[in-house]
């Protein structure tokens, strides 16, 4: 009888988990930490200071060219001489409480007071010079003049109506800006315990701003909707508070400040970013359920109107080839419904996206509506990547340097950052 035990039962082979399984394991957070996380984020930096700067200057530019195009028929848009008077259009202010400090006076003096300001607040908030108050009277200059003849536009003053008032919202003067420049100046006087320099311009504004604003709350049975007013004292006061605070008190109440204004900042950038998605869905979805763009021929219609023919030949070229007709029809559609879908796809974002630039640049050249496309542009300039926009800014430089033949050093020292570039990525970035 054999005395040897029995062989062990053979192990079973334990499961080796996929690579990487267990370090996400390791890494992953819980659900309050990426919640605490994502507050510190959005309230304590602002977010895509290039892209907000783009669209800062995007905007203006476009108001600007406007302004300066339509000078000589100022009077026949939105002056005395208009076909739409302004008895018309107080009471058709008086039905629909749109916004407009033109109803102040019927007087030509005022009307060139108030066309004079908008060309001025375009100008200064182009540079970025005191963006906080400028964009404000930015915004009054814009609703003023478009609510008081509502039915001259090409659809880009919509897109600059609401971007008027975003911008209120936004720190769009972090980069490319003389406050950016003087905020630099100041901390290296700061660093090199210099004293801080008087700011007498500031004050000043305010103080004017604030007469403005006593003129709005007693002409306010004629300017418009109630709440509007109430947000232009708000924000007045808002930035005397933050003058205050950084005069005499630049500890925790300041730290409190900077947390809102970050959250102001993000918000508006957000409804800026969520509003343009929102224009090409809904023009993508309609454009799907016409007969004309189903079956690829609905460009052919705008060639061949006399109203949207500039250049004539050129639009004849383009309307009597029935492919190329075909495939711009399609391709506007399918780029208009799928943009939104690519947001998260960087790659084919960025695609989508100089896609849509080219076609506004398509349609002010052949449709003549150079206003409506340099709205829609400066509104897609805010998913512009960071990276771009820098190098953007840095070949500007360059060539404003050469231009102005400033002295160049051999070397040029690494652009400071402002901590965008060290975040998390984001959808602006």
């Amino acid at each position: 009888m054999s005395t040897r035990s029995p062989a062990p039962a053979p192990t079973p082979p334990v499961p080796v988990p996929p690579a990487g399984t267990a370090t996400r394991a390791r890494t992953r957070e819980p659900f309050d930490r990426r919640l605490a996380r994502a507050v510190q984020t959005v309230t304590g930096r602002s977010l895509g200071p290039y892209q907000t700067a783009i669209v800062r200057i995007g905007f203006s530019l476009t108001w600007l060219f406007f302004l300066l195009r339509e000078l000589p028929h100022r009077h026949e848009l939105y002056g005395p001489d208009g076909p739409w008077s302004w008895e018309m259009a107080r009471r058709l202010i008086a039905d629909n409480r749109s916004f407009t400090v033109l109803m102040w006076s019927d007087g030509r003096i005022w009307f060139e007071l108030v066309y004079g300001l908008a060309v001025l607040s375009a100008v200064l908030l182009l540079v970025g010079w005191r963006t906080r108050a400028v964009s404000v009277v930015f915004m009054v200059g814009v609703l003023s003049l478009q609510n008081r003849s509502v039915f001259v536009g090409d659809g880009g003053d919509n897109v600059l109506h609401l971007a008027a008032i975003y911008l209120v919202l936004t720190r769009c003067a972090q980069v490319w800006s003389l406050d950016a420049r003087r905020a630099a100046g100041d901390a290296r006087a700061a660093a090199a315990g210099e004293p801080p320099r008087d700011d007498r311009a500031g004050p000043l504004l305010w103080t004017v701003l604030g007469g403005f604003l006593l003129a709005t709350t007693w002409f306010s049975e004629v300017t418009g909707e109630w709440w509007l007013p109430v947000l232009l004292w708000v924000l007045w006061l808002g930035n005397g508070l933050w003058w205050l605070v950084r005069r005499y008190a630049p500890e925790e109440p300041r730290t409190l400040l900077d947390a809102l204004a970050h959250l102001a900042h993000n918000a508006a950038l957000f409804v800026i970013m969520a509003e343009v998605c929102l224009i090409y869905a809904t023009a993508g979805w309609y454009k799907i359920q016409g007969s004309r763009w189903q079956d690829g021929t609905a460009l052919f219609y705008p060639l061949n109107l006399d109203y949207f023919t500039p250049w004539p030949a050129l639009s004849e070229l383009l309307g009597t080839s029935g492919v190329m007709v075909m495939l711009l029809t399609y391709g506007t559609v399918i780029i208009q419904v799928a943009f939104p879908f690519t947001l998260f796809h960087r790659k084919v974002k960025n695609v989508l996206l100089v896609a849509m630039m080219l076609e506004h640049a398509g349609i002010a050249v052949l449709l003549g509506l150079p206003v409506f496309s340099l709205a829609m542009i400066s509104a897609d300039a805010v998913f512009l990547p960071t990276p771009f926009l820098m190098a953007l800014g840095a070949w500007v430089g360059r060539r404003r340097d050469r231009l102005l033949r400033r002295p160049t050093a051999g070397t040029l020292p690494e652009q400071r950052r402002t901590g965008e570039e060290h975040g998390p990525r984001t959808l602006v970035g």
